[in-house]
């Protein structure tokens, strides 16, 4: 339970808005009651100093008797004094604490206006004020005003009160609303979460709404994403397995047959030789093969490695000349080259070779006898640009996207003569993307087929 994000999300969000909620209300509480008590204070001074001028105007027997019997009806006491601090009358009983007051007046020093003389409500009994009398500017007397501190500590308590009140509804309102925020929050991660668990047991197809526009959106686009990917990936895997199972069965069963065949006694010896010739041939195709899957394992573990050093591009491309020629010949393809001299690139000349050799012998497969293949090499300011284009039969619109997926053909019937292994494009492309270049294919049937390849200039 308490591993729960939503309850740990929620838990959180409640301790913070805890300690912000006890400080305002500290700090709220606070100001409130202290407020209250100055009434209270600003009150009982204002009486005092009330009493203090009715006294100044009369100060008589009769006056001071109708104060004290005043405020013998109120909540409050007063005591009047002379000015040497003696009593003259009083509303209430003196008590002892009303004395200690009265007795710790300074006399000598008189006030011009009235002030607070006890306003500790929270130790003592009685909180006091004392207003002076003067006639005359003549100092003839005190008027001592003291209310009793339940008054403050009552209205303390019921501030307290409402403030426990309103500080648990408050609270209860928070735990109620971070539970359905904390649910509202945490609800898109937990379909997110069964969403993996689908994906972690192979069910590949999963669907989450991504209408939102923020993180948890982008989060879920991931997913679904990942999703497509994971069964995309799945189709391909087997689709490749098919594959090379084939491509591999293929050679094998031509090697059995025709070894099978050799062993017999009642075969000519040219048929011997022609059988053998087919046997190295399979042998040599099944060999390319393993070569090739064995390129494509190093490129998808990283280890696939490139050696750069700066090479004259001429010179790779008249051994690449001198080799694919001959090939051409036979065919009765014409083979057109065009390099400038001292175009430098940093490359691995033995992986552009094997690229540019794979290309050209495709479009030997595939370009009619008497017809033109070119190899044309330019650079800028930028980049270098190889472009080997045919007269040959062309490729179709629809195929051109999928060319450099593994394995793929354009002849679907995987005809031995017209097609290779479905690997040597998805090869090229790796080795070029790895010199942080590019290659693009353009073709229209019946018209032919340009590769374009584009590597960084060299230094």
């Amino acid at each position: 339970m308490f591993n729960k994000l939503s309850l740990k999300i929620g838990l959180l969000f409640f301790m913070f808005m805890l300690i912000i909620e006890i400080f305002v209300y500290f700090i709220l509480y606070t100001s409130i009651a202290n407020e209250r008590i100055d009434e209270v204070m600003n009150s009982l001074l204002a009486r005092a100093n009330t009493h203090s001028a009715v006294l100044e105007s009369n100060f008589d027997s009769s006056t001071l008797e109708h104060v004290a019997i005043m405020e013998s009806e109120s909540e409050f006491a007063v005591i009047i004094t002379n000015a040497e601090g003696d009593i003259i009358i009083h509303s209430d009983p003196v008590e002892d604490e009303m004395l200690e007051v009265i007795r710790h007046t300074n006399y000598e020093e008189i006030p011009s206006v009235g002030k607070v003389v006890e306003q500790r409500w929270a130790e003592r009994q009685y909180i006091a004020v004392d207003s002076p009398i003067t006639i005359d500017e003549e100092h003839r007397g005190h008027v001592f005003m003291f209310a009793n501190t339940d008054i403050v500590k009552n209205m303390v308590n019921h501030l307290s009160d409402q403030f426990l009140l309103i500080g648990q509804i408050t609270i209860l309102l928070t735990i109620f609303t971070i539970f359905i925020l904390s649910r509202f929050i945490t609800l898109p991660l937990m379909k997110m979460k069964e969403a993996t668990e689908q994906l972690s047991k192979g069910k590949n197809k999963v669907e989450l709404h991504t209408e939102r526009n923020d993180e948890l959106g982008e989060l879920a686009d991931s997913i679904m994403k990942l999703s497509s990917d994971l069964e995309r990936l799945k189709s391909n895997r087997n689709e490749f397995l098919a594959s090379i199972s084939h491509e591999l069965r293929t050679p094998l069963t031509y090697i059995k047959g025709y070894a099978d065949i050799i062993n017999k006694q009642d075969i000519t010896e040219e048929e011997r030789k022609e059988y053998l010739d087919i046997i190295r041939e399979e042998t040599e195709h099944l060999t390319v093969l393993v070569k090739n899957l064995f390129d494509l394992a190093k490129m998808d573990e990283n280890k696939f490695i490139i050696h750069r050093k700066n090479v004259e591009l001429r010179q790779l491309i008249q051994t690449i000349e001198e080799r694919i020629s001959p090939v051409l010949e036979e065919k009765n393809i014409r083979f057109s080259v065009s390099c400038p001299n001292n175009i430098q690139a940093n490359i691995d000349s033995e992986r552009i070779q094997q690229v540019l050799l794979n290309i050209l012998d495709n479009a030997r497969k595939h370009t009619s006898e008497g017809k033109l293949i070119s190899l044309e090499v330019s650079q800028n300011d930028r980049e270098i640009m190889i472009i080997i284009s045919d007269e040959g039969e062309g490729i179709p619109k629809e195929d051109i996207p999928y060319l450099f997926e593994r394995l793929y053909r354009v002849e679907k019937s995987r005809s031995r003569k017209s097609g290779g292994t479905g690997l040597g494009l998805a090869i090229a492309k790796e080795i070029i993307e790895s010199h942080d270049g590019s290659i693009e294919i353009e073709s229209e049937l019946g018209k032919g087929t340009r590769v374009i390849i584009h590597l960084p200039r060299g230094e």
